[in-house]
Order: C-alpha cells, then sequence, then structure tokens
C-alpha cells in the first residue's frame, strides 16, 4: 500500500499483509473483488503488437485462477467470498463487433462476458453506439442473466429497454449475497451520454450523485451494510471528484477513462505506464492502487479502475469488520496482466477459445484479405493528433463523406452539400497507417460505429461559424476531445485562446466563442473574417454522420432538417479509396502533416486572414496582385487546393481591406 493515502480515518494499524482502513475491529469477512472495464469488443487479444496479451479466453484463465485464490486468501479463518463486475463498455463497434452482429444474438461478446462469469456490470457509453435495441440484443442473449446497473438512467420510454427494466435484468441497484454476506452494489453512467452515443428516448439523469445517494440510502434501510458504487463517468477523476458527496459507500470502481492503476513491483504489459495524478508544479498527489477518497462519513475509501481491453483483471480485495466497515486492503490487490507469455503465461481456456475468438479470427481474417486501397502516404489516426490538428487521415475521411453525400444527394431527394464536418471521436483506429496496402479491416478500424453520412440542409452563415466553433471549443494545449473536427470543403484558422464556445447539456449555447478567426469555402466565399460574420454571407449545406445531426459531440445544427443517405461513413471511406482515388492515396493529394485547411494561429501556423498573402497586416491591392501574376500556379493559393484560380481571386476581393494582425 501506498501509504501517502492513509488519512486519519485510517490510521489505525499496518500490520502484516494488509493496511487498515476505518476503526480497529478484525476483519471478519474478505470481498475478493474481480473488476474489469472498456472490454469494447476486444475479444481475440490486446491488439497489434500485443497479440501475446488479452483476449477474452485468456482472462478466463486468469479470472479462474483468482477465483481458485479466493477461496483461500487469506487463511486466517475468516469467511471470504469473490465477485466480478464489469464498469461498463462492454461492446465497442468496430471489426470484431461486426462478426456478433453477423453471427446475431448471442452475440459473442454476450458468450465470452456469460462463460467469464461476471455478476454485475455497469452501463457504459458504448453500449448505446448502436443504439438502445443493439444493447437490448446483447443483454437478452445471456442465457444465465447478469444485472446491468445504471441509477441515472431511466428507460421508461425506451421501448426496447423497458422491458428488461421490467424483468429485473437493469436495475438501479441490486445486492448480491456471497459467503452468506448481502453485497449492494449501485450503478451509474456518464452525464454526457446524449451527447457522446445514441441513447434513443433513454432519459438521462444529470443529478448522478443524488441518483447514487438514492440507491445507497434504499439498500442501507433494506438492512445492507456493504456498499459498491461501480460507475462509468468516462474518468476515474469524475469519481474522486464525487466521492465527498456520498454517504455510505465502501468501495468504488470506476470505468471509462482506461486508467491503469499499480503498484511498485506489480507485472504490466510492456509500454504500460501506471496512471499517476500530477499537480501543477509537477509532483505526484496520487498513485499506487487503490486511490483513496474521503466519504461524506469522513471514511476513507478505496477506488479502484484499471486499463481495458481484457489486458488485466483487476482485484481488490477489502477486508470487512462485523458493521459492514472496509478495515482492510489486502497487499494482494492489484491488476493482474492477461498473458500468453513470460513467468505468469497462461493457457487460453478451451471451450471460449473455440466458442469466440477463433470465430471471430475467422471473421477478422476474411477482411483483413480484401485489400481495398495502397497508399504512398502515412495516414495519421493517432488518437490524440486527430482530436487536435489536421492529419492525413482526418482530410480523407472528410472527403469521404463529402463525396459520397455528393454522389447519393439526388438519389435521396436532398441538396448538394458544400462542405463536411468529421468529427474526430468517430476515428478510432489510434495509429498511423503505413504507406503500403489499405485493407478493410482497417476501414473498420478507422471508422467501426454505425455512423451513416448525413446531410444537413439550410445552414446559415452563423449555424456554420458555430459549427466550427464547438470543434475547437475544447482544444486545450495540444489536446482536444472527441469533437474536434476534420474537415472538407473549406478552410478555417482558429485562435485556441481566444474565449471557447459553451453548450449546456441541454444544447443551449452559453458562450458564442470567438475562436474561428477566418472561415472560407474552397470556392473562394468567406463567412468569417477576422472573427465575425461577413455581410451576406451563403446559406449552405453541410456533410456529415447523422450522430453528428442530431446533437451528438453538441453539434448545434439547432434542430435543421436533414437527410441520411445510403453509406456508412465506413463505406464511404472504403469506396472514395476504391472509386475516387482509383486505389491510391497519393502524398500529393494528402499531405503527411495536413495542407492547411485548419490554421492555428497559438501554433504559428497562419495570420489571420488567408488573403494576406504578403503579411502586410491587410488585404491590399499587393496581394490581389499576387493572385493575379501567378494564375495556374502555387504561389498565391489562398484555399489550399493547389491551384490559383478565380477562388483564390475571389477570396482576395471579398476580404480586400480588412485588416490582419499578425
Amino acid at each position: 500500500m501506498n501509504l501517502k493515502h492513509v488519512t486519519l480515518a485510517m490510521i489505525a494499524s499496518v500490520a502484516g499483509t494488509s493496511a487498515a482502513l476505518a476503526g480497529e475491529d478484525t476483519a471478519v469477512f474478505y470481498l475478493h473483488l474481480l473488476h474489469s472495464n472498456d472490454g469494447e469488443s476486444q475479444l481475440v487479444n490486446a491488439g497489434s503488437g500485443q497479440e501475446d496479451f488479452g483476449g477474452v479466453a485468456r482472462f478466463k484463465t486468469v479470472v479462474d485462477n483468482l477465483r481458485a485464490e479466493a477461496a483461500v486468501l487469506p487463511n486466517n479463518g475468516a469467511d471470504r467470498g469473490v465477485i466480478l463486475v464489469s464498469s461498463g463498455d462492454n461492446f465497442l463497434p468496430g471489426p470484431e463487433f461486426n462478426a456478433s452482429i453477423s453471427n446475431g444474438v448471442p452475440f459473442y461478446d454476450t458468450i465470452a462476458m456469460q462463460l467469464i462469469g461476471y455478476d454485475i456490470s455497469a452501463i457504459g457509453n458504448h453500449e448505446f453506439d448502436l443504439g438502445p435495441a443493439v444493447l437490448a440484443d446483447f443483454i437478452t442473449g445471456f442465457t444465465s442473466p447478469i444485472q446491468f446497473l445504471s441509477s441515472n438512467l431511466d428507460f421508461t420510454n425506451e421501448p426496447s429497454l423497458s422491458p428488461l427494466v421490467n424483468a429485473g435484468q437493469i436495475a438501479r441497484s441490486t445486492v448480491v449475497t456471497v459467503s452468506g454476506q448481502q453485497i449492494g452494489f449501485v450503478g451509474a453512467t456518464t452525464p454526457n451520454l446524449a451527447t457522446i452515443s445514441s441513447p434513443g428516448l433513454t432519459i438521462v439523469g444529470q443529478d448522478v450523485i443524488g441518483a447514487i445517494q438514492a440507491e445507497i440510502d434504499a439498500l442501507t434501510l433494506a438492512g445492507v451494510d456493504k456498499i459498491i458504487l461501480t460507475s462509468h463517468l468516462q474518468g476515474i477523476a469524475e469519481e474522486l471528484s464525487i466521492i465527498g458527496s456520498l454517504s455510505g459507500v465502501d468501495a468504488v470502481i470506476a470505468g471509462g477513462g482506461d486508467e491503469l492503476l499499480a503498484n511498485p513491483g506489480d507485472l504490466l504489459i510492456p509500454g504500460d505506464v501506471p496512471f499517476e495524478i500530477v499537480d501543477d508544479m509537477g509532483n505526484v498527489t496520487d498513485s499506487g492502487y487503490p486511490f483513496f477518497r474521503t466519504n461524506a462519513d469522513a471514511i476513507s475509501t478505496p477506488v479502484v479502475t484499471t486499463s481495458g481491453n481484457y489486458k488485466y483483471v483487476g482485484r481488490v480485495i477489502l477486508g470487512f469488520n462485523a458493521a459492514g466497515e472496509v478495515v482492510e486492503v489486502l497487499n494482494e490487490s492489484g491488476p493482474v496482466r492477461v498473458s500468453g507469455t513470460g513467468d505468469d503465461a497462461v493457457a487460453p481456456d478451451p471451450v471460449l477459445q473455440e466458442m469466440v475468438v477463433n470465430q471471430v479470427v475467422a471473421e477478422l481474417e476474411a477482411i483483413a484479405s480484401n485489400i481495398v486501397a495502397e497508399t504512398d502516404v502515412p495516414l495519421d489516426g493517432i488518437r490524440n493528433n486527430i482530436r487536435s490538428v489536421e492529419t492525413s487521415l482526418g482530410n480523407l475521411v472528410a472527403d469521404s463523406m463529402l463525396s459520397a453525400a455528393r454522389e447519393q444527394a439526388a438519389g435521396f431527394g436532398a441538396p448538394m452539400p458544400v462542405v463536411a464536418f468529421a468529427n474526430g471521436g468517430g476515428i478510432r483506429n489510434d495509429n498511423i497507417i503505413p504507406v503500403g496496402n489499405v485493407t478493410e479491416l482497417d476501414t473498420f478500424n478507422i471508422l467501426p460505429f454505425a455512423n451513416f453520412v448525413t446531410i444537413v440542409e439550410g445552414v446559415d452563415p452563423l449555424t456554420l461559424k458555430r459549427l466550427a466553433e464547438n470543434a475547437v471549443s475544447a482544444l486545450n494545449g495540444g489536446s482536444g476531445t472527441g469533437r474536434f473536427a476534420q474537415i472538407a470543403g473549406f478552410t478555417m484558422t482558429i485562435d485556441p485562446t481566444q474565449t471557447p464556445m459553451s453548450i449546456d447539456v441541454d444544447g443551449n449555447i452559453l458562450e458564442e466563442g470567438a475562436r474561428v478567426r477566418q472561415l472560407t469555402l474552397l470556392d473562394g466565399t468567406a463567412i468569417v473574417a477576422d472573427g465575425m460574420l461577413v455581410p451576406g454571407a451563403p446559406t449552405i449545406n453541410v456533410a456529415t454522420v447523422n450522430f453528428l445531426a442530431t446533437g451528438g459531440d453538441q453539434y448545434p445544427f439547432g434542430g435543421l432538417p436533414f437527410t441520411i443517405v445510403g453509406s456508412t461513413y465506413q463505406q464511404a471511406l472504403q469506396n472514395y479509396m476504391t472509386d475516387s482515388l482509383s486505389g491510391l492515396v497519393t502524398a500529393g493529394a494528402y499531405l503527411e502533416g495536413g495542407e492547411g485547411r485548419i490554421q492555428n494561429l497559438s501554433n504559428g501556423d497562419a495570420p489571420y486572414c488567408v488573403a494576406d498573402l504578403d503579411s502586410s497586416g491587410v488585404v491590399d491591392l499587393s496581394d490581389l496582385n499576387a493572385v493575379l501574376a501567378n494564375f495556374g500556379e502555387l504561389v498565391a493559393d489562398t484555399n489550399g487546393d493547389f491551384v490559383v484560380d478565380l477562388a483564390d481571386l475571389n477570396t482576395v476581393l471579398a476580404l480586400f481591406g480588412q485588416s490582419c494582425p499578425q
């Protein structure tokens, strides 16, 4: 144990192999709480470069071994019990889950979780990515149902899930009896669910603390004195922040943040680094497994989570006294890696290997052998890049959406789109696709969700600026969130030092934002100049995905009418590379670092005005002459289309006389 976490409520004793937490009573019952989170359909192994780790078949073997240890640890005569909990995001759209969709109910993820033997699961955000009906299919596939929990979700109006509430498969809280002891569990889901997934008619309660406390109080009134919160709030910082407001909670299992908590000496997968909390001065303020926070009863409460993708089984061993208080956390607590190599290697469970892993592998091999294109430029889909800067892959994805929307608009009676927004959160491969072949499997890894290309019509200049402001509103230094947009059909200059847009959970705009300094269509039409709307700017149509058109990632389309065309965004990408690009993504068309569609002033990318070609601070005759003198060349290209033409002339004319501070 890392004793810097010990508070006054914990200082009782530290002896033997455990650390004391509350009171001086002897533990009479030890709960081995095994946990995981964010499995996200990573059923075969931990992914490229980590094939010797993870995988649900090996994961089951590790769980079985830990269950066997729970029968004898500690060997002091006290009662013992073991419960396996997931903190949500049990499946994720993508190539592996597509195998489940093809197979039908029960999904491979359902089969895996049932054979592993989960008792409880929180409901995460990715469970709703394909809509509530798919979540219902996932749950109904269990022949020995486990309990799915969320205290702040109301499924009354959601027809696919309300029957599961009535049947008791979904609840706000539940009680598991093990070794004669009643253990209460309360679930919770991120209040941002409606803006990052597709929960249908599910009502997402915003008072998470109130919802959790109400269930704790109900369990306590029913005589349950051991209560665990299992929540999916998108990052352990969220759970840590609410514990001080909760009374009666004994431990917390967090999910959604993929943080790896570990103690010195814990065996980790190569390359994995334990999560630490660091203050503004660079000092580590929290580390180890578990973390601790003082609850509303002034009792220090253990908080655990672990890295996802079935790479680790978390194990926290809680010693309860006769009053139901946690008085010990055994030092054997910590992450247990799932490995097929090294001294801790385990063999995959043969039944699970055959029923799930081998079936999924066969599906993946089929699409991995289908080469859809070649690329002679690295395609950057690194998570932190795709969510903060223009990248080669981001441009390719945005172009493919705009192309698909234009090709299919007439067939669906929709107007022709001019620009496209692709949210970075929908691009999921988190790697750089090297020069060489691009396979169908790659396209699914890049764009795994059931997002359909969508045309939103009648987007006026103010709404277009708001869309762009929202796209850059979460930029913070070198990082951003999934709302950051990769774009096509226009260029924009941004200044992240300016005021960001702010939108509340109901979609109300609290602050317009001032980060978008220039926004210019590729035909040279200026929509925003020097941060202001250009008078007379046109209303246009926008290509995006249905997730954003309906307000996902808080994109403020304002209820404008839209048409979903007959292509997923994955199909759009595959078809664009195969057909529109004739099977070759070239470095000439897609520069490795992007071609300047998004220019960030805080990075020194560009002056405020793309038409201020000589950087004099004003668009004047010298800029006009530069365009006229370089027609057909690249010297005075204002819009990144690799040629100086009428569009560039129109840009200069539209911005003529504008002041462009450097």
